[in-house]
């Protein structure tokens, strides 16, 4: 009998050793790549150009040749196209970066909620993985100055920016989409507000400090745009993604970031709701979570790798605009992301009027 019973319990351990075994096989690893996975599907990966999707398209190198998926690339996003994919049910996005604010505002509309069991997202720092998204990379929006112009009396935050009695010249900002949240907070600041303290009536307040810079304003579309405002002298302060600054720099660009409240930013990842394989789109953005894809990732943009092991080798030019130093994370500012996605509509109306001349 007690033979029987010690067997009986070793069939049981041995159970559990290979169940437990078995569940560690499955558990998602972040950039562990199974060879031949989605082999043969094919993937449409979306971003926003430039040296930012090329940098993701390196990334991603190493899935696409062990999977042996073929992977397409389109771009820039934009959350209307998406919007009308997603409505007429033939959606053909796969993957998509956004802008940090668009998948809490759409979460299980446009963007699934994510199943994290598929993911393996422990490199990732607290608080950055959404209910429908994980970071696609951090990054700043910065103020860039041209050191010619301004010479020993820089502007050194955003209040200077709109101070353009002190600091005359041309300014440029990003038009590209959807309003930017900090941006409008440092604007309300100028106007003698709180933003802790703003309210929807408040945002009228931040847009009229933004037109009255003036009509020789430029609003860039692109993130190339940007870059070739700096590296052609045209605008004598900036508003800019880092990774942008960071080559029009390397280009030759005469121009010097102002640190004090950048604008901390994160792009996200995202699986729109309704893509054909959703088993596929979960490989690609697990690989891309990888400590080695996301250190290929800086090396290439100079963005800042959401990996927590990532140990990318840059040099002094890409290190200058990484920003998760200690002192870069002193001089950050970050948004109220509850507010802008409680207000998105309203932001977005009042900032597409503005866009329009109004």
């Amino acid at each position: 009998m007690l033979k029987s019973k010690l067997a009986g319990l070793g069939a049981v351990l041995a159970l559990g050793v290979l169940t437990t075994a078995a569940f560690a096989q499955d558990k998602p690893v972040a950039g562990e790549v199974k060879d031949g996975s989605p082999k043969g599907k094919t993937l449409t990966f979306v971003s926003y150009g430039g040296i930012y999707q090329d940098g993701q398209v390196a990334a991603l190198k190493e899935f696409v040749d062990k999977s042996g998926v073929k992977l397409l690339n389109d771009g820039p996003t934009e959350i209307a196209k998406l919007q009308a994919q997603v409505e007429s049910g033939n959606v053909t996005w796969d993957v998509v970066d956004t802008g940090d604010l668009p998948p809490y505002v759409h979460c299980g509309k446009l963007f699934q909620k994510l199943d994290l069991s598929k993911l393996d997202v422990s490199k990732i720092a607290e608080g950055q993985v959404g209910e429908c998204s994980v970071p696609a990379m951090n990054y700043g929006v910065v103020l860039m100055y041209n050191k010619e112009k301004y010479k020993d009396n820089p502007p050194k935050s955003w209040a200077d920016f709109f101070d353009t009695e002190k600091f005359p010249g041309v300014r440029a900002l990003d038009g590209s989409g959807d309003p930017t949240g900090g941006l409008l907070e440092q604007a309300f600041k100028v106007a003698g507000g709180d933003p802790k303290a703003m309210t929807a009536a408040d945002i009228d307040k931040a847009i009229d400090v933004i037109r009255k810079l003036g009509p020789d304003t430029i609003y860039w579309k692109t993130g190339a745009e940007s870059q070739q405002l700096a590296e052609s002298g045209e605008a004598d302060m900036l508003m800019m993604w880092t990774g942008r600054a960071m080559t029009a720099v390397k280009n030759g660009a005469k121009y010097a970031p102002a640190w004090q409240d950048w604008l901390v930013v994160m792009d996200q990842m995202t699986i729109p709701v309704g893509v054909k394989d959703t088993d596929a789109a979960y490989a690609l953005l697990n690989a891309y979570l990888g400590k080695q894809s996301q250190e290929i990732l800086a090396q290439q943009t100079s963005y800042t790798p959401i990996n927590n092991d990532a140990q990318p080798k840059v040099d002094a030019s890409v290190a200058a605009f990484l920003t998760n130093t200690p002192e870069r994370q002193k001089q950050g500012y970050k948004q109220n992301i509850k507010f802008w996605v409680e207000n998105f509509p309203l932001a977005q109306e009042k900032w597409s009027a503005l866009m329009a001349g109004n």
